[in-house]
């Protein structure tokens, strides 16, 4: 696992954490199953505090990407059909909001379009 964390970035350090792993786990760089560094090991490496790490962490256990098996460590998820089901739920759950709000089919789609292009970098 290789990660490179840029101060002078204007991105918080955590979130280049979570970011690069969650990247190197969607590609199969991190394969389903690889035991990450513990959160100290990992603060020490890249020179950051432990908490910058553990809230790394906790936000890609809470996206699934990663699961802590206790004192076994933590791994890389297997989030595939999870995470598919989560963004069906998360969709769900816009439609019905939208709907609510009164926004046409096409206002709907057009604010996702735009927000995935904002997320994307495109």
């Amino acid at each position: 696992m290789t990660l490179k964390i840029h101060i002078d970035e204007g991105v918080a350090p955590y979130e280049q954490v979570r970011a690069q792993i969650a990247e190197q786990a969607r590609s199969g760089v991190l394969p389903v199953g690889y035991r990450l560094p513990t959160v100290r090991g990992l603060a020490e490496s890249l020179g950051l505090a432990a908490n910058t790490v553990a809230k790394a962490y906790r936000a890609l256990e809470t996206d699934g990407v990663i699961e802590t098996r206790g004192r076994n460590g933590t791994f890389v998820a297997a989030a595939g059909p999870a995470a598919e089901r989560e963004a069906a739920g998360a969709a769900q759950a816009y439609a019905e909001r939208v709907v609510r709000l009164g926004l046409s089919e096409e206002a709907a789609s057009a604010a996702v379009r735009d927000a995935l292009r904002a997320a994307y970098g495109d």
